[in-house]
């Protein structure tokens, strides 16, 4: 069976590694063919993840680079079309909610291939967030469903899938990060900015409704003036978000306050960083997930999430922008435990359930394919 597996950015990256792993020991069965759309290009967005992760070179890399939303999606439809009709094979393989993702599945579609979405279900209710788009589409269109939360089973139901095109697997970042959580934390990140476990909290901030307001990204930086006054904030900054926080004057502001500004930093300096960190403020949605399989107390600045699971495992809380709020909900998370929590299937093998499911659907998908040509 031939899968052509499609990556494009960082959280790809981490949540393809496993199913790769699982399908490269069963060779006999499986021909994996992995995409690179180019939509992170750089060493740090990209090439690290790689090395970090053990992933094998590309097979192909259609390099489109970055844009907005409509013409970075347009490029990889144009430049994918023509690798499927090369490759020719009999599934498409896509993960997570970005741009590559839904550029792959409306290209699957067209040429009638039969399309996997590993993360499926996943849904904020707020139709303004890109990703969101992306999420709705590609389920609409998959033919193989994993979800990762039983609230995102309830999601498809509701939007009309078929309950036998649906699969509750688990969450293959966990599986990514239980297995390199010790090599990550064998690393001592905090070290390389002065910090002792427990002693530091990290942020992250990249949405585009976060970075691209400055009313709000004003407000985030006030919040985090104060926080940086109990305890070093470590703040690795994405390339979009440097340059809005340079062009508002307010990358000055963190680096006088207690606030290590850093470059963006590979899979494993990261995750060591984030697990021996004692608090984490973000608007990320892999983060929300990787802060509760480590039990460390997360703060997501948003009003709203598509991952329910880690609130209502207690890990994570919704705090929004409003800079009282999040530093009343700071001060609150630091005097509480750390606690591990254990979500049904996040155990570390979501990868063998997609690939044990790929490998009993194998005839049917591929009679579909040979229909379809």
């Amino acid at each position: 069976m031939k899968v052509l597996c499609i990556v494009g950015a960082r959280p790809n990256f981490v949540k393809i590694a496993p199913i790769l792993s699982v399908m490269q020991l069963k060779e006999h069965l499986f021909e994996p063919v992995l995409v690179h759309t180019g939509q992170h290009y750089d060493v740090s967005m990209s090439d690290v993840f790689f090395e970090d992760l053990d992933l094998p070179e590309p097979d192909v890399e259609l390099g489109v680079g970055s844009g907005t939303h409509t013409s970075q999606t347009a490029r990889i439809m144009l430049a994918l079309e023509t690798e499927c009709r090369r490759v020719e094979p009999d599934l498409v393989l896509v993960v997570g909610d970005v741009n590559s993702t839904l550029a792959a599945a409306l290209v699957a579609t067209q040429l009638g291939l039969p399309i996997a979405h590993v993360e499926a279900g996943l849904r904020s209710g707020d139709r303004s967030m890109p990703e969101e788009i992306n999420r709705l589409v590609t389920d609409a269109l998959a033919d193989l469903l994993f979800a990762t939360e039983e609230s995102a089973v309830l999601n498809l139901r509701r939007e009309g899938i078929a309950a036998e095109k649906i699969l509750l697997v688990g969450n293959v970042m966990a599986d990514t990060l239980i297995a390199y959580k010790d090599a990550a934390v064998s690393r001592r990140t905090w070290e390389k900015f002065g910090a002792a476990p427990d002693g530091y909290g990290v942020v992250t901030i990249h949405r585009p409704a976060n970075v691209d307001n400055e009313k709000r990204l004003g407000d985030i930086v006030e919040a985090l003036e104060t926080v940086s006054a109990e305890m070093l904030l470590v703040f690795p900054v994405h390339p979009r978000t440097l340059r809005a926080l340079s062009d508002c004057g307010m990358l000055s502001r963190l680096e006088s306050a207690n606030v290590s500004v850093a470059s963006p930093m590979g899979y494993l300096d990261f995750i060591g960083l984030v697990a021996g960190s004692r608090l984490v403020l973000t608007d990320s949605g892999g983060l929300q997930e990787e802060t509760s399989v480590l039990g460390v107390p997360c703060l997501t600045l948003r009003e709203n999430t598509e991952r329910p699971v880690t609130v209502e495992a207690g890990t994570n809380r919704i705090v929004g922008t409003e800079p009282s709020e999040i530093v009343r909900e700071a001060a609150r998370a630091v005097g509480e435990p750390k606690r591990p929590c254990k979500i049904p299937y996040w155990d570390g093998k979501a990868a063998e359930r997609i690939v044990g499911a790929l490998e009993s659907l194998a005839p049917k998908l591929t009679m579909r394919c040979s229909r379809s040509s």
